[in-house]
């Protein structure tokens, strides 16, 4: 086994995609952001500068953090690694991009997981399309899956061929229009797992039959409240089941999270998640997650 199937366990080596590798050059980003369907241009050199301040985050909570680099400039959108992968108990499932213009991902990822000694489980093919931002573990046996304009039903189907039998229950949970197909809307705009028993929300948009399926299985659902929304408040990335990262900007978010007994850490996002909507689960791609006995502590330090 390589990870536990969570969303929440304790993140121990996850891969990042730092801004040069992604946006190229300033000139590349003023070429292309508006296209790209950005809300604005990011700044290059703030960009990584706040990148850089992230990994630091992640590296004090304890993770191994890995750069994903290919030589070349893979697209902006690349700083987003979530997307182009699932990951399994003992590998990795490639996705197929719901956004042409990142097509190019998923076979990075694939060269990267390649070197790491990762296995492929397989990748989406054909007419699938399947984004990992659309991809949630609630527990270890089961999978919610968003159904929307950047992942869709034959998608949906193909990664559940390649999981077998390593889930017992993988939920299709219909997406909003929303904004319309231009728009970055995942599951996870809406949904972030906390802890085992926690979720953090965002109701409105929420299909009743699955807000429903989730307060039977007897999740306490954190409310986003409605102007945090826009902000990415509904976007959180657990480091264990005990603290999160947040996008600073969201003070009535936090509040709520950490009443419900989880710490929650910020970091500024203004160049690396603001313009390309973009939160802090989105800028990670979690490779490896543990339990960790409650007596030992990883605070402080980097796991190899």
């Amino acid at each position: 086994m390589l990870t536990l199937q969570s969303d929440v366990a304790s993140l121990r080596r996850v891969m990042v995609c730092r801004p040069r590798d992604a946006f190229g050059s300033q000139q590349e980003i003023d070429r292309s952001w508006e296209a790209l369907g950005y809300r604005r241009a990011p700044d290059l050199g703030a960009a990584e500068t706040e990148h850089e301040a992230f990994v630091a985050l992640l590296r004090r909570a304890g993770a191994d953090v890995l750069y994903l680099a290919t030589g070349e400039p893979l697209g902006m959108d690349a700083i987003y690694p979530r997307d182009a992968s699932v990951i399994a108990a003992d590998g990795a499932v490639l996705c197929r991009m719901g956004k042409e213009s990142r097509t190019a991902e998923p076979a990075a990822q694939a060269a990267a997981f390649a070197a790491l000694d990762v296995p492929i489980l397989g990748e989406i093919r054909g007419r699938g399309r399947l984004e990992g931002g659309d991809v949630a573990w609630l527990d270890e046996r089961t999978l919610a899956v968003g159904l929307g304009y950047r992942t869709n039903a034959e998608g949906i189907q193909q990664l559940q061929r390649h999981l077998g039998d390593r889930i017992d229950t993988l939920i299709t949970v219909p997406l909003p229009h929303w904004r319309g197909p231009g728009d970055v809307f995942h599951l996870m705009s809406m949904l972030s797992p906390l802890s085992e028993t926690v979720l953090l929300v965002y109701s409105p948009l929420l299909p009743v039959i699955f807000r429903r399926a989730l307060l039977e299985r007897g999740y306490q659902l954190v409310d986003v409240p409605d102007e945090e929304f826009e902000t990415m408040g509904a976007n959180a990335l657990a480091l264990d089941p005990s603290r999160c990262v947040l996008l600073a900007g969201n003070p009535r978010t936090r509040r709520r999270i950490e009443s419900a007994g989880i710490e929650v850490l910020e970091y500024e996002g203004r160049q690396i998640s603001n313009p390309g909507s973009g939160g802090p689960t989105c800028l990670t791609r979690p490779l490896a997650r543990f339990r960790v006995d409650p007596d030992s502590t990883i605070r402080g330090g980097t796991q190899g």
